[in-house]
């Protein structure tokens, strides 16, 4: 099987007969404020490369937007389908990225790390002026845009990584990470009963915890939005459309639990989340890419989005979603997702 049909993030997983396992980033350079890798923060020097189908990519969506990054990193979608070459830019006209110029993602991999044997994932940052990959650390580039950035953050951006609740931040996401945001995965490719029985039931034993955690407290960790939130909410939007049916976590879905079916429509219907998720790529990308699972590549009709905007109510629960501070601005011309990809 190729990189590209194991999934949103191929390069970071191995599949085959044995267990899924997902493995570390390769390239793991920081873009900090003090270059200390060589790379340092700069308006306009970086662009993001993501799929609004995969979920790591998904949270550098929401934190950029959240932290109102928009006109600082810049940002390139590629196709939900990728193939044997990679991420495509066939989105954009000529099928070519507008400011690195390349087709294919592969192509600025391979300015960083000639005959790079990897599979090539997104999120990905790459350098503009050299085309060269600076990182595809999924895990790190979010805590880095809240922290690292935070001299080009906008006026009122919340503080998505607060010093104080870190620790807390970390052991409820490292949780969410081995048991929900990898445990559909694995689950999805298990190629044994054991394999597949074992992270079904870390998956929904973990969603029962997190559904408890939230049953009093609007938020995962303190009142306000934090990292932890985000790296839930990726997961959890794709859900029922994906996760339950073509993955096999189907002991109930989603909208059946009332704590989390609310907690994740209120971040939905926040500025900063809803308005970066694609359902439309979502689906297409599962459903085509992976044809291991799907041979037959029929992208499913459903689910009914309308309930996405229906009431949550989570707001009588208290919390502040942006602390201090104030909710992003307006999508940024050409990054709005079309209307008939959303509720």
């Amino acid at each position: 099987m190729s990189t590209a049909a194991v999934g949103g993030d191929a390069g970071n997983t191995e599949y085959g007969r044995k267990a899924f396992k997902r493995s570390r980033s390769h390239f793991a350079d920081r873009i900090t404020a003090d270059g200390r890798d060589g790379w340092p923060v700069e308006a306009g020097r970086y662009r993001l490369v993501v799929s609004r189908a995969c979920p790591w990519a998904s949270r550098a969506l929401v934190s950029r937007r959240l932290l109102g990054l928009e006109s600082a990193l810049s940002l390139a979608v590629a196709d939900p389908i990728q193939d044997d070459r990679s991420w495509r830019f066939t989105l954009d006209p000529d099928g070519r990225d507008p400011v690195l110029g390349i087709r294919f993602l592969h192509e600025a991999y391979d300015k960083r790390e000639t005959g790079y044997p990897g599979g090539v994932s997104v999120p990905a940052v790459v350098d503009v002026p050299s085309g060269k990959l600076v990182t595809n650390d999924f895990q790190q580039l979010t805590l880095d845009l809240a922290t690292e950035w935070r001299g080009l953050h906008r006026p009122g951006a919340p503080d998505l990584y607060p010093q104080a609740r870190r620790a807390e931040i970390d052991e409820v996401a490292q949780g969410i990470y081995r048991d929900v945001n990898n445990g559909v995965y694995r689950a999805g490719f298990a190629t044994t009963q054991q394999d597949y029985d074992t992270a079904y039931g870390d998956v929904f034993r973990r969603l029962d915890l997190l559904s408890e955690r939230l049953r009093d407290q609007r938020y995962l960790v303190g009142d306000t939005l934090t990292e932890a939130d985000i790296r839930l909410f990726t997961t959890l939007v794709r859900f029922d459309a994906v996760y339950h049916g073509h993955f096999k976590c189907n002991r109930n879905k989603l909208e059946q639990d009332p704590v989390l079916w609310a907690y994740v429509r209120d971040l939905y219907q926040t500025p900063g989340f809803g308005d970066t998720v694609d359902f439309d790529h979502i689906k297409r990308h599962y459903y085509v890419v992976h044809t291991g699972i799907n041979p037959t590549s029929i992208v499913p009709a459903g689910p009914d989005l309308s309930g996405w905007l229906t009431p949550h109510r989570r707001e009588q629960l208290g919390g502040r979603p942006f602390g201090d501070g104030t909710p992003p601005g307006p999508v940024p011309e050409g990054e709005e997702i079309p209307a008939d990809h959303r509720p």
